[in-house]
């Protein structure tokens, strides 16, 4: 019997907790424009997604939601808990999980073309949007008209804006380290 194990380097868990780290970091700062806050959550993601590739890139995001359920105020406002994955913002949350996938999954099966970083992530904010407007339309009754006037339409030049500077960043940086663990 043949059994595969998939071995993660010192270097990878490193990454990954070091975009799970910037993560809780950056996404408690906000600017609130509504129901939905603005954070820099999703550019942290666009590049996480982007330099470590869907399985790293969806754990550091899996840490982030899981540190922000157990309490620690790593979601927007400094606030965390349970509570908030289970509220009107919750699908959002939870949203940044099929997100990083979609954005690394893109990266990692085109390997790295550049074209596929944006339609990774364009992809992945749809599913985003799709997760945080399904979910506070369950939450507080709102019909799909209201809710994506809400939960998506303030988002879409920011998060274009994010897409096109974490496609800048993400390559290099991603090429950056492919030959830095070629050296090493």
């Amino acid at each position: 019997m043949n059994v595969s194990h998939s071995r993660i380097s010192v270097r990878d868990m490193v990454l990954t907790a070091l975009f799970a780290a910037v993560l809780c970091a950056a996404a408690p700062f906000s600017i609130e424009i509504g129901p939905i806050p603005l954070t820099l959550a999703t550019l942290v993601i666009y590049l996480a997604a982007g330099i470590l590739g869907w399985k790293r890139g969806v754990i550091a995001v899996l840490i982030y939601v899981a540190l922000g359920a157990i309490g620690l105020p790593v979601f927007s406002r400094f606030e965390g808990g349970f509570h908030k994955v289970a509220g009107v913002t919750g699908g959002f949350i939870i949203g940044y999980i099929p997100c990083a996938l979609a954005a690394g999954f893109f990266v990692d099966i085109f390997r790295g073309k550049i074209w596929s970083f944006v339609l990774g992530m364009v992809i992945g904010t749809v599913l985003l949007y799709t997760c945080g407007t399904v979910w506070f339309m369950f939450q507080t009754g709102s019909t799909l008209v209201l809710s994506l006037a809400l939960c998506v339409t303030p988002f879409l030049f920011g998060d274009a804006l994010k897409i096109v500077l974490a496609t800048i960043i993400a390559p290099q940086l991603r090429k950056a380290l492919t030959r830095v663990s070629q050296r090493v």
